[in-house]
C-alpha cells in the first residue's frame, strides 16, 4: 500500500514516513522516496531492509520521471509469502507510485519571485485591499516605519508588476525584488 504527501522539508518528509511507520507496525518493510526543490534539489529513498535498490530507488525514480518535486511517498509492505525476486521487487514499489500518483490531486507550481513593497501608514490600507482583489498572493504584512506587504509575482509579470504597483499608489510605493518561491499555478 503506498501514500503520498506534499512536503516542503525534509522534516516534513521523515515525519510523514514515521506516521506511516507507526500506522502500520507489523508491516515488514515501510520503504519510502522523497523529492524536494526539483532537480537539483534533495532526492532520497530508503529500502528499508529490502534488498539495496529494489524499492527506494524505483520510487524515486518514478517520482522524478513523473516531474514531481516536494512530494514524499511510502509504500508499506507486509510479507505475503511470494518471493518477488530483485526485479519483481523494483517493479511493484515503482508500480505502486505510478499508481499511486494516478489517483492523486496534482497541484502544478511555477516558480514566482517574492516581492517586497514599501509605503507609508496613511496609503498602506487602500493598497493592501488593491493586492487582495488582483491577481498577485500576498504572503504577510509588517507594520514598522512603513508598512511592508510580500507579494508573490509569477516569474514572468514582474515588470508588469512594478508597473501596477506604480499606477495603483500614484508612485508613492518602493518595490523590491526578494527570493524566488514556488506558488500554485
Amino acid at each position: 500500500m503506498c501514500a503520498v504527501a506534499g512536503v516542503t522539508t525534509e522534516e516534513e518528509a521523515r515525519a510523514f514516513i514515521e506516521e506511516r511507520r507507526r500506522a502500520h507496525p507489523g508491516a515488514r518493510h515501510t520503504c519510502s522516496a522523497y523529492v524536494l526543490g526539483g532537480d537539483r534539489g534533495v532526492q532520497r529513498g530508503d529500502d528499508d531492509g529490502e534488498p539495496g535498490g529494489t524499492a527506494g530507488t524505483p520510487m524515486l525514480e518514478t517520482l522524478t520521471r513523473r516531474g514531481f518535486s516536494d512530494t514524499v511517498a511510502v509504500v508499506t509492505r507486509y510479507f505475503g509469502g511470494v518471493l518477488l525476486g530483485a526485479g519483481g521487487l523494483a517493479r511493484a514499489y515503482g508500480r505502486a507510485v505510478g499508481e499511486t500518483l494516478d489517483l492523486a490531486e496534482v497541484r502544478v507550481m511555477v516558480p514566482a519571485r517574492v516581492m517586497v513593497v514599501r509605503i507609508d501608514h496613511a496609503h498602506a490600507g487602500r493598497l493592501e485591499n488593491d493586492l487582495r482583489v488582483s491577481p498577485y498572493a500576498v504572503r504577510g504584512v509588517g507594520y514598522g516605519e512603513d508598512v511592508r506587504v510580500e507579494v508573490a509575482v509569477a516569474e514572468g509579470d514582474v515588470e508588469r508588476f512594478g508597473e501596477w504597483v506604480a499606477s495603483v499608489t500614484s508612485g508613492r510605493a518602493r518595490v523590491e525584488a526578494g527570493g524566488l518561491v514556488f506558488v500554485p499555478a
